[in-house]
């Protein structure tokens, strides 16, 4: 679930006229808790190496809770090693220092960022396991303001589908739940009145595919769609796929997962008193402003680099990755034969600022990830600026420029065949990489003088 990105500030909630009505929202990273730590490095094969090695650990009193090796990708001849302590970095100073006399290389993973730490990242995709329920607020948990506050079977209902996705993990189908009548009202209240504005408002990209999803996902103002359903049909088309979430991620976690090409959605719907509000992001919003344009490669594409960008950046830099996102993902606009358009999932599932953000009210800039990052927005009234991109492919390319003005010590690479992240810091990861894209370049040039 996507959340505010302003930093320590829980998301408000607002109605009343001018008010925001998508609950499209991160909500940034808070404290973490400094009791785990992961180390990765690399050691030389050799026999009884490893076993030396863990007897660093245990001559220092350092307890592992998680340990996993592979072949390393960086050194020939050398093992990879990730664990993971439960000691602060502060108190791993001296483990630090004689595992860098016996290893190849050694870095320090952490979730405190201390000023020597690469922030930790996931590497595969199964990953995701390990925050998908580091939340920041439960999804049952509503604030004395909340339209479904006094609803003790509101309550109830919101507790049932957080269970769902307090206890998914990876690879399991997404359960399927049996929505009631005054819910399904409630999703065909909002459907209908925004399917009458997608074809004069939404992009070219999202009027193509909505169709589709009607046809292969039962999007219809009767039915609220499954997301196994849906996500079955995103991985067909782009590779996407959807998880369920049991409350707001930190801006952090939330990012990481679009590396991966993972969309963590809710699967609960707002207050049936209020079918045209919602203080969060719900079911509404996921399905109806989000989904569609992950079945386009293009904008799957810009999604994934910017998970890809915030994979072990330093925390100022989440916060601008974050308010990009904001501005694209969210409240993006772009231009199409001569027209504005709207493919941001705040505006294609909120039926006022849909509407008012194609007027002469708000401010319109073109986009520009350096500038667009430092740009302050409210976040509980319709947008006073927009940033317009030229194309899907347009905005990806600014922010492949952007990313690599981030400060780390290493690119990133996604491989779609293992589902995992490869980290590039070693020449000879470069020299296979140009081979993968010189068998790449073949391929390629025998189809063009094939078609030619």
């Amino acid at each position: 679930m996507d959340a505010a990105f302003a930093k320590k500030r829980k998301l408000e909630q607002c109605d009343g006229e001018g008010k925001a009505q998508g609950g499209s929202h991160f909500v940034a990273e808070e404290e973490n808790q400094p009791n785990h730590t992961s180390l990765m490095f690399g050691i030389k094969e050799g026999i009884g190496s490893l076993a030396r090695t863990l007897k660093l650990f245990e001559s220092l009193k350092v307890n592992l809770v998680h340990i996993e090796s592979r072949p390393s990708r960086r050194s020939k001849d050398a093992y990879e090693f990730l664990v993971t302590c439960d000691r602060g970095p502060e108190d791993l100073t001296e483990v630090i220092k004689e595992l860098k006399s016996i290893s190849v290389y050694v870095h320090l993973l952490s979730r405190t960022n201390s000023d020597n730490s690469v922030p930790w990242f996931p590497r595969k995709v199964k990953d995701l396991d390990r925050f998908a329920n580091q939340i920041l607020s439960y999804g049952s948990e509503l604030a004395s303001d909340h339209p479904g506050f006094t609803d003790e079977v509101y309550r109830a209902r919101r507790k049932e589908f957080a269970d769902i996705a307090f206890h998914y993990k990876h690879g399991q189908p997404i359960p399927k739940v049996t929505y009631t009548e005054e819910e399904i009202k409630t999703w065909g209240k909002i459907f209908d009145k925004l399917t009458t504005l997608y074809p004069t408002h939404a992009c070219r990209e999202f009027n193509h595919i909505f169709p589709l999803l009607v046809e292969n996902c039962g999007f219809r103002h009767d039915n609220v769609p499954q997301l196994e359903d849906i996500s079955n049909f995103l991985r067909d088309c782009t590779g996407f796929s959807l998880r369920p979430v049991a409350g707001l991620l930190s801006s952090r976690d939330f990012l990481a997962g679009l590396a991966f090409r993972v969309f963590h959605s809710t699967q609960y719907i707002r207050h049936g008193s209020k079918p045209m509000y919602t203080p969060e992001p719900d079911v509404c919003h996921e399905l109806l402003g989000h989904v569609p344009l992950f079945a386009d490669p293009a904008f799957a594409q810009f999604s994934q680099e910017l998970g890809l960008a915030s994979l072990g950046a330093p925390d100022d830099f989440i916060v601008k990755l974050a308010t990009c996102y904001w501005f694209t993902v969210e409240f993006g606009l772009c231009k199409q034969d001569g027209e504005v358009r709207a493919y941001g999932a705040g505006l294609l599932s909120s039926f006022g600022e849909l509407q008012y953000c194609l007027t002469e009210k708000p401010d319109k800039r073109p986009f520009d990830p350096a500038i667009t990052a430092e740009t302050k927005y409210p976040i509980c009234e319709f947008q006073p600026t927009y940033f317009v991109a030229n194309s899907f492919e347009d905005a990806k390319e600014k922010m492949r420029s952007y990313a690599a003005t981030i400060p780390r010590p290493f690119s990133v690479r996604y491989d779609p065949f293992t589902q995992s992240v490869v980290v590039l810091d070693k020449k000879e990861q470069l020299k296979d990489m140009i081979n993968v894209m010189q068998g790449d370049l073949n391929i390629l040039r025998d189809a063009l003088q094939k078609v030619s």
